[in-house]
């Protein structure tokens, strides 16, 4: 009675489809039906049928569970199968090859049937190598090293405004997007397999261009900003001005890059006398700044895959992103904070 219990549970549970399979042919088995009358019923062989009564009767309720082979030994032994992947990371030039600067599975294979690594080797078999191998084909990517010479000082500087943002002040991150020009800008959409959503394609440029210049607020996750048709010093110090005049009693602490406009004379002048802070970034260090990953999104969610002809109709998509996100916002905190620039004692002169 137990066991018709527990084969009439498998058979209402099971998710594998062997295991359910060979739980109603027992449990058939078991109500008296012939083998006969199974294999009608599951459209199984009678052999089938024989063979899952007699292990159910050896080996009990283990015999349900599917035993999978492990199919054909392998031809290529895993010590073969590193070196593959570690030829693959080389560069055609480090064997001396001068006719192409970068491997192919085609031409991968053929050298390493030349090295006499392996006797033979399928194009298929390669890529299921390297892909076991966690050796994937990458784009170049590139390194932007500053020369800056305090670097590590102004890093920390900024770091510590993001963990602990001095009680009697705001920090705000200040930079520049754009330009913004009018073109169909390519982007993602859920659409029909095989169909995406098509663009004009276009080379002019109407209308010129304008810039967008934007402050994100560190304590409410808020962003604010101005779109105008230059970008000099005197645009950015109205938006200074408004952020002084939006938080008046508070010492304002601007994280920005060395963008020209931002260190005239007459910017620090103001700044000087107006409770105003500017603290710089590292030369080439913009990724410290905060406001980068909310233009990332800006440009994403707004301007991707968008074809604005005039710049009202762009400017107003920008606003109405932006009105919602600050809709959304919350304080901005936790910056990177298992990142490996938490550990720097000084600055990597190279990619690593």
């Amino acid at each position: 009675m137990e066991e018709g219990r527990r084969l009439q549970r498998i058979s209402r549970t099971a998710k594998d489809p062997v295991r359910l399979r060979r739980a109603i042919v027992v449990m058939m088995s078991a109500q008296g039906q012939s083998v006969k009358d199974i294999t009608s019923l599951m459209q199984v062989s009678e052999d089938y049928v024989r063979d899952v009564i007699h292990a159910f009767n050896e080996r009990g309720f283990d015999a349900l569970d599917p035993k999978w082979s492990g199919g054909r030994p392998r031809t290529i032994s895993e010590r073969v199968r590193e070196r593959i992947c570690l030829i693959a990371r080389t560069s055609p030039a480090d064997w001396g090859i001068a006719a192409f600067s970068t491997w192919s599975l085609a031409k991968l294979a053929e050298h390493l049937v030349q090295r006499k690594v392996v006797p033979a080797i399928s194009r298929e078999t390669l890529r299921r190598i390297l892909r076991e191998g966690k050796v994937s084909r990458q784009a170049t990517t590139t390194w932007k090293a500053s020369s800056d010479p305090d670097f590590i000082a102004k890093m920390h500087r900024v770091l510590e405004l993001y963990d602990a943002p001095p009680a009697d002040g705001r920090v705000i991150c200040v930079d520049e997007f754009g330009p913004l020009n009018l073109l169909p800008r390519r982007g993602k959409a859920w659409r029909p397999h095989g169909k995406p959503r098509r663009m004009r394609a276009t080379y002019h440029r109407h209308d010129g261009v304008m810039h967008m210049i934007a402050a994100l607020d560190l304590a409410t996750g808020k962003i604010y900003y101005r779109i105008r048709q230059r970008k000099r010093w005197q645009e950015f110090l109205d938006l200074l001005k408004a952020l002084r005049a939006r938080w008046p009693g508070e010492k304002l602490h601007i994280v920005l890059d060395n963008f020209s406009p931002h260190k005239h004379p007459n910017v620090r002048a103001w700044t000087a006398a107006h409770q105003v802070e500017l603290v710089f970034l590292p030369t080439y260090g913009s990724w410290l700044n905060w406001i980068e990953s909310e233009f990332a999104a800006l440009r994403y969610f707004a301007l991707n895959g968008t074809d604005h002809r005039s710049h009202g109709e762009q400017n107003a998509a920008i606003g109405a992103y932006i009105r919602w996100r600050n809709a959304h916002a919350n304080p901005k905190t936790n910056f990177a904070p298992d990142s490996p620039i938490r550990t720097w004692t000084d600055y990597p002169a190279k990619a690593a």
